[in-house]
């Protein structure tokens, strides 16, 4: 496992708040077991202050008298950690037993009075129990004594070692099970997210196109902007390459103008000059076009009639051999919302393949204010020609790039796909027919 993983970070960071959580446990549960064992150490010495007090005898002369033997044997043997002591109040020890010989005896507290008694750890090696009682003999002489029982601490300390032991050996085990417990939930938990990261792997080889596995509810959104992103940069990556192909496109017009233009260099100065400015035009649009969005705006006004007019110029001198007969009915002005480089892409690939068709005639119609599938437009651009038109199915093929409607003319096949996509951005309408008047090609434009 990484350490840069997600997995090892929250690893570790559960197996460290594990550690604390079970340090905190072991301290509680430590705590209250030694609470509860002397607890219990201080009832089973207060049971043996009980048993001195039943055989604690005062004779005629107030004297205390003890038996011989007492109930509990370990009263009678030195070091075996239980030891008892008997002392007049606020004086002298009067009596111990066996098993305190030698011992040092203890103090009872100085705030003790007769009936009450005081459970107290002396130096946490040894607890004790003193009892403030009051002994009355047959002939009614009182005395005040204190009786102590004491035992090691042996008997709590062994017991908290055992427990500590106990405690090492199940909270580690249990630590263990539960952190294989949490990488295995932790390994399941994480699974989507590995296989986001091998979609994506395998977006990156090729093997699929898209993030299209199930993934968890949290992670679909994020599936979702990743495949929106993948598109769109799919999308940009098209443009760049159509558009390279539009700039190669759109200059072969004027290099086929300047090559007709190289024999008679002198004659055709101003021609080669203008189309020289117009290559120039060409790349610096289609530069911008290929750094702009997908959504073009238009926001200048340009003469549509004299686009016309340029165009048709141009193709005179290219189309020269045929002796084109081009038929314009125009106004002399007419101004519309359009981007210039637009404007020269649609109608100058549109007429360029009219006259690239026809056998000597084209024919170039603007009609305003026409309504179209309930929608109204603020001209229409009819381009026609005499040739042999498009054959019928083809006219969807055309507007795909590289396709041409027939491969033994020379051409780069995307033409009319350009114009389309000008169109449809710009909020228009093209339509493809057969000529009523000419019998050839009919492309129309609706513009809003």
């Amino acid at each position: 496992m990484r350490r840069k993983s997600l997995s090892f970070r929250l690893l570790v960071t559960e197996g460290f708040v594990l550690v604390i959580f079970f340090t905190f446990v072991a301290i509680i549960l430590e705590q209250g077991f030694r609470h509860s064992a002397e607890q219990a150490l201080k009832d089973r010495l207060q049971v043996q202050v009980y048993a001195l007090l039943s055989a604690a005898k005062l004779n005629e002369s107030g004297e205390l008298v003890m038996p011989p033997l007492l109930p509990e044997p370990r009263f009678e043997t030195p070091g075996s950690g239980l030891y008892g002591f008997i002392r007049l109040a606020k004086k002298d020890t009067v009596w111990r037993t066996q098993s305190a010989i030698g011992l040092e005896e203890l103090v009872p507290p100085n705030e003790l009075s007769a009936g009450i008694s005081e459970f107290v750890v002396v130096k946490h090696d040894r607890y004790a129990v003193h009892s403030d009682v009051i002994l009355k003999s047959s002939n009614g002489i009182e005395r005040e004594f204190i009786f102590t029982v004491t035992e090691d601490a042996r008997f709590v300390s062994t017991q908290i070692e055992h427990l500590r032991d106990l405690l090492r050996i199940w909270l580690l085990a249990i630590g263990v099970t539960l952190v294989i417990i949490q990488f295995v939930l932790l390994r399941w938990s994480l699974k989507p997210l590995r296989d986001i990261v091998t979609d994506l792997e395998e977006v990156d080889q090729g093997h699929k196109t898209l993030l299209d596995g199930i993934y968890a509810t949290e992670l679909a959104g994020l599936a979702s902007n990743l495949n929106a992103f993948i598109v769109h940069e799919r999308a940009q990556l098209d443009r760049y390459r159509n558009n390279l192909a539009d700039l190669a496109h759109s200059l072969k017009t004027p290099l086929a103008i300047l090559r007709g233009c190289v024999e008679s260099f002198s004659d055709n100065k101003e021609t080669v000059q203008e189309q020289i400015s117009r290559m120039n035009q060409i790349v610096e649009y289609q530069l911008q076009k290929a750094a702009a969005k997908a959504e073009l705006k238009a926001i200048k006004t340009i003469d549509i009639c004299k686009v016309i007019m340029k165009i048709k110029s141009s193709l005179d001198k290219v189309y020269i051999d045929k002796g084109l007969n081009f038929e314009l009915s125009i106004p002399e002005q007419h101004l519309i919302y359009c981007e210039e480089g637009d404007l020269y892409e649609i109608i100058g690939n549109l007429m360029d393949n009219a006259c690239k068709w026809c056998h000597h005639s084209v024919k170039v119609t603007i009609n305003l204010n026409q309504r179209k599938n309930r929608r109204n437009y603020a001209l229409l651009l009819q381009i026609e020609d005499d040739g042999p038109g498009i054959p019928v199915g083809k006219f969807n093929d055309i507007l795909k790039r590289g396709i041409r409607a027939d491969e033994n003319i020379h051409g780069h096949g995307i033409g009319v796909t350009v114009v389309h996509e000008i169109i449809s951005l710009l909020g228009g309408t093209l339509e493809g027919g057969t000529s009523a008047q000419l019998g050839g090609m009919r492309w129309s434009v609706y513009l809003p």
